[in-house]
């Protein structure tokens, strides 16, 4: 159960939120002036956010979606997947968010699996989509944007539907998000993420943070991640507050925009912040309207916690999340000891246990593996009750990952008990890009590992064995990764072996 604390921001006057398009309806009946979010020239008001939302979700109907059905969202971080993400939820559908970066290869699966009726993109990305289409029997609908401020597609959608809109019965624990998350045998898993599981995630700014109305984030970390939707979006319309939407981004122009637009807060990798706090010229700004700043999605290096507050005044805190998990699982709170290389403690509503391999609770300080019980933990794999079994049981979901916890409840990650690497905050599952190296006509065998890095927490390796008489070089390789792969999973290092050695 949510703690009291949870349950009375979820309970708003007489308006008892019970799934996300009713959370944006009461934020904008209490909020309908504020800020919603600021894109370059485009800024609206969560009143106007509102209004765009309802004419979305008309021109879905009119597409003959309902309840249920798959809206596949391929955006940056544009006002365009903010209404879209909100419009998916007004129907009682389930948006379905996918990295900008997906190849061909790769959304052929997605779009294929998801069940996806309707994809959402930008222009100069469709093309990816009419080289698949023939191959998507249910997707035979897409809708594209040029940007808001121009006539195409998507905003002449709004500009002819009705802004309102009466909210079908939707219940908390139907999906409302699908994130796909690559699995142990390279297939990527779609996670169902409900009502229910996302509401644990936005209240989070207020409960943890002491954040109101006025605070202003700035979304750097993708909206098709999980981590950035929960932190820069779903907190943000749940406290009424506004985000800063950031598609491409430089040091330099992190910083003028903390200044410029009075930034209160940022969620984001380890890699920014190191950046932030190597940057030369970082003291030109000032960067005072900064309260505190959340790093996520791999580990940050211990001993530069708080070199970060020093710098820039602020305090640094670490969370932990999975997207099987909606994703935030455990943070730091402002109130709390901030123990550099720890996780924090869970939210409210979650409860984390480290076990052995018998399942047993380790004692306090001992390494085991991390789970994770409570209402954030995601419905299940799409159309996969075998995957998710392995991975929800009795109720806990195993992370995959190890740790130990201390006297006080706080979590440290000592290592990882799955395969998996983690650069730059994404997910690499090593046997999904094996599965492509191995594709090529010079490569026998093929192992991918992750390798350590400060900037990006890991990078991608692989080993690969070559078939006789084969001359394929690196280049050669990764040529080939890149049709396939999105560029994260694509291997920074490549190195010919004879042999792969046994794993152990």
């Amino acid at each position: 159960m949510l703690s009291k604390r949870s349950q009375r921001q979820i309970t708003r006057g007489d308006a008892k939120i019970m799934d996300l398009g009713r959370m944006l309806e009461e934020s904008t009946r209490q909020f309908p002036g504020n800020i919603a979010f600021i894109h370059d020239k485009c800024r609206m008001t969560h009143e106007e956010l509102n209004g765009a939302v309802n004419a979305l979700a008309h021109h879905f109907r009119g597409l003959g979606l309902a309840k249920g059905d798959k809206i596949a969202i391929m955006l940056p971080n544009c006002p365009e997947f903010i209404i879209s993400y909100f419009a998916a939820q007004k129907l009682g559908a389930v948006a379905v968010t996918l990295n900008v970066l997906s190849t061909p290869y790769e959304l052929r699966h997605l779009l294929g699996d998801s069940d996806a009726k309707l994809f959402i993109t930008q222009g100069i990305l469709a093309k990816r989509y009419e080289e698949i289409k023939a191959d998507l029997p249910l997707c035979k609908n897409i809708l594209t944007t040029n940007g808001m401020d121009t006539r195409c597609p998507y905003t002449q959608a709004i500009a002819d539907n009705p802004s309102s809109w009466v909210m079908p019965d939707i219940d908390d624990n139907d999906p409302a998000v699908m994130i796909y998350t690559s699995g142990l045998t390279g297939r990527p898993l779609g996670a169902q993420l409900t009502h229910a599981n996302l509401l644990t995630q936005a209240a989070l700014l207020e409960e943890a943070y002491n954040g109101t109305s006025a605070d202003r984030g700035l979304a750097v970390i993708p909206f098709f991640h999980s981590f950035g939707a929960a932190a820069n979006l779903l907190t943000v319309i749940h406290a009424g507050a506004s985000v800063v939407l950031m598609e491409r981004f430089t040091l330099e122009s992190i910083f003028a925009a903390i200044e410029r637009k009075k930034v209160s807060y940022i969620c984001a990798v380890p890699r920014l912040f190191l950046g932030m706090i190597f940057h030369q010229g970082a003291e030109r700004y000032d960067v005072s309207s900064l309260r505190f700043c959340i790093t996520g999605g791999s580990t940050m290096p211990a001993a530069f916690i708080p070199l970060f507050q020093e710098k820039f005044g602020a305090p640094l805190v670490e969370g932990y999340g999975l997207t099987e998990a909606s994703p935030i699982c455990t943070i730091t709170r402002l109130e709390q000891e901030n123990k550099p290389g720890a996780i924090g403690t869970p939210i409210a509503g979650v409860e984390a246990r480290i076990v052995a391999d018998n399942n047993t609770e380790a004692p306090r300080g001992e390494t085991g593996e991390l789970i994770i019980r409570g209402k954030n933990v995601m419905k299940g794999y799409y159309k996969d009750e075998g995957a998710t079994a392995e991975v929800i049981r009795d109720g806990w979901l195993h992370t995959g990952d190890l740790g130990r916890m201390d006297e006080d409840g706080y979590i440290f990650l000592t290592g990882r008990k799955k395969r998996m690497v983690i650069t730059s905050g994404f997910n690499v599952y090593p046997r999904e890009v094996e599965i492509v190296l191995e594709m090529h006509p010079a490569v026998a065998a093929a192992r991918v590992e992750g390798k350590e890095d400060m900037m990006r927490g890991e990078i991608v390796k692989a080993l690969i064995v070559r078939k006789p008489g084969a001359e394929a070089d690196e280049k050669e390789i990764l040529r080939h990764c890149r049709t396939y792969l999105s560029s994260y999973k694509i291997p920074r290092e490549v190195e010919f072996v004879g042999e792969l050695s046994k794993r152990p």
